[in-house]
């Protein structure tokens, strides 16, 4: 069954800048809308980006407006995150996920997104 791997999360200081990166173990990506979440210590998951299948649509949580950046290439089967001003409370496991039902931008509702990732760890120092 394919699965979803995210990579490139680590430990960074406050300000600092990461990338992260979700594939599909085989098979290429659908025409599926895509999107980022995270889940820090003690909190409920929570929607940080989301983004149509074509790339031409994004929508973002308004924690991470103007310093996150999704984005895909399809014909690389992957998907982005771009995180610069990184704060410490951004601090929290994040996870791609796809919603397999519908190619137009993912919205926040994870109960839309029927496959997700193991996520990665991204810690922010202060």
């Amino acid at each position: 069954q394919v699965q979803l791997v995210e990579s490139g999360g680590g430990t960074v200081q406050e300000g600092g800048s990461l990338k992260l990166s979700c594939a599909p173990s085989r098979r290429t990506f659908g025409r599926y809308a895509m999107g980022w979440f995270r889940q820090a210590p003690g909190k409920e998951r929570e929607f940080v980006a989301g983004i149509s299948w074509s790339g031409g649509t994004t929508t973002y949580a308004d924690s991470v407006k103007g310093r996150f950046t999704i984005s895909r290439v399809n014909a690389k089967n992957t998907l982005y995150l771009q995180m610069n001003s990184l704060k410490p409370e951004d601090t929290a496991v994040y996870y791609c996920a796809a919603d397999r039902s519908r190619s137009v931008v993912g919205g926040a509702r994870q109960d839309l997104y029927d496959l997700w990732g193991q996520g990665t760890q991204v810690t922010v120092s202060s």
